[in-house]
């Protein structure tokens, strides 16, 4: 009877879905660091996401980040965006929760991670946010279109922060 029990439970693990591994685009033995100095009334308004990392070509274009003033509530946040070649919304709000990283309230799946602001510019044009796992990263955009030597610097900053820029697709 025992054996019997035993093949039954092996003939049933052997049918049960073996999760995919998670993809990460960064090699998370490289340290990470988020922008001491990102002012957080500087992200209010909307980004345009112009880059993001995904495994294969295509899947869906570039989203949007629309970020509102900050309040007692913490920031107001709307998010469609492309991840990995997949949709991602979010609306809600976000908590600085220390220099340079915010936290999605009642996020889920990949947004459900502390976003690092990785790189503004001087001007609040160019955004590079990622994550310490690296299952994510993207460029956002002020007005959508990324100046040669902005779009240097974030890919710059990607791959200092460990990111593999073979994976990184602009829109």
């Amino acid at each position: 009877m025992s054996r019997l029990m035993f093949a039954l439970l092996l003939a049933l693990s052997a049918c049960a879905k073996t999760p995919e591994p998670e993809r990460a685009f960064r090699n998370t033995a490289v340290p990470i660091y988020s922008s001491a100095v990102l002012d957080a009334a500087s992200l209010a308004g909307r980004w345009q996401q112009v880059g993001t990392f995904a495994a294969e070509a295509g899947g869906c274009r570039g989203g949007m980040v629309s970020f509102g003033p900050s309040g007692v509530q913490g920031l107001p946040v709307e998010a469609d965006l492309c991840l990995d070649g997949q949709r991602a919304h979010y609306r809600g709000n976000t908590r600085l929760v220390a220099p340079g990283r915010l936290q999605l309230e009642a996020a889920e799946g990949a947004l459900a991670e502390p976003w690092w602001v990785l790189w503004a510019d001087a001007d609040s044009r160019t955004l590079v946010i990622g994550t310490p796992s690296g299952r994510m990263g993207f460029v956002l955009e002020r007005g959508g279109v990324t100046s040669p030597d902005r779009l240097k610097a974030a890919r710059e900053i990607l791959d200092w922060n460990g990111y593999s820029l073979a994976g990184l697709q602009m829109f």
